[in-house]
């Protein structure tokens, strides 16, 4: 009996469990169908081909399904997820912003290959423009649009959609390694200044009092303008005495200037209480004082004539 062994050595188990391909990669807009397929746009995810999940579910690999992406013309990689097998046969379907990290053209070739990433524990994020910082919330946000997302790599400038509009961010840092999965984790976001940013100029604060100056009141201007219960009356009993106006004019001397409280405390109200000035007393006219209502004579209107 004669036994055939064509292997002699047989292959390592890692190598039997890993997934190695090219395809030709095209952007999303060109995926052929009626529906509109923009939500890939929004993530990290790719469109692969049927064949490629039948090859995948004979090997032993782990899930869930993470892949290297590689550009051997400009030496380029990234990591990706995917999303759906529905394309054509030999072609995959890329984000717009993936390919143009992996310096990619429409129908160029690309390295896919099944790889194991650590689980992501801290990432940092540079953005692109100035304009991130209009965003109320910008963790929130960032923290919703990385669900469309598998894995992040140090290096790539990622983009997400958020109220009609694209925002760019680098991946500066990521830990533990440069390229990890993002799938269930507790990751802590963190975000660098953004590209073209300037600090606002804070005006130069001059801690100088100015001296005070000592004004004359005689220099204040007299109000002229309405002065209240200034006009004339009438008298019930027609006489003109004592409702002449007479207006006090204010004295230059009476008008005193607030003096500071250079005790003043902050968090410390003081109330201070001055004594009023006691109004002028006006002498009465002694026929005012003296007058006594319903002390007039009357006429009668009959006249008295004397008899013939």
């Amino acid at each position: 009996m004669f036994s055939f062994n064509m292997f002699d050595h047989p292959m390592p188990r890692a190598f039997q469990n890993r997934f190695s391909t090219q395809y030709r990669c095209y952007s999303v807009s060109m995926l052929a169908g009626p529906n509109d397929r923009s939500d890939v746009e929004k993530g990290g995810k790719i469109i692969m081909p049927p064949s490629a999940l039948d090859q995948l579910s004979r090997l032993n690999i782990t899930y869930p399904m993470l892949f290297k992406l590689t550009n051997k013309n400009s030496d380029r990689m990234t990591h990706c997820g995917v999303l759906e097998f529905v394309a054509d046969e030999g072609i995959c379907y890329l984000p717009h912003w993936m390919m143009q990290n992996l310096l990619l053209e429409e129908g160029g070739l690309v390295q896919v290959e099944s790889v194991n990433l650590m689980v992501a524990t801290y990432s940092k994020f540079q953005p692109q423009s100035p304009d991130f910082l209009d965003i109320t919330n910008p963790k929130a946000v960032l923290e919703n649009a990385l669900r469309n997302f598998a894995c992040l790599t140090t290096g790539d400038v990622i983009a997400i959609n958020y109220n009609e509009k694209i925002y760019e961010l680098r991946v500066m840092e990521t830990k533990p390694d440069k390229a990890v999965s993002i799938i269930e984790c507790d990751m802590n976001v963190d975000f660098d200044a953004p590209l073209g940013y300037k600090e606002p100029e804070r005006p130069t604060q001059h801690h100088e009092e100015p001296a005070e100056e000592e004004t004359d009141p005689s220099n204040y201007e007299m109000d002229i303008g309405f002065r209240a219960f200034t006009g004339s009356g009438n008298r019930l009993d027609g006489k003109k005495k004592g409702i002449e106006p007479s207006p006090v004019r204010i004295d230059p001397s009476d008008i005193k200037r607030g003096i500071p409280n250079y005790d003043f405390k902050i968090g410390k109200i003081t109330f201070i209480r001055n004594s009023r000035p006691q109004p002028r007393r006006i002498e009465e006219d002694d026929s005012v004082s003296n007058f006594i209502a319903f002390s007039g004579e009357g006429q009668s209107l009959r006249k008295k004539g004397r008899k013939p």
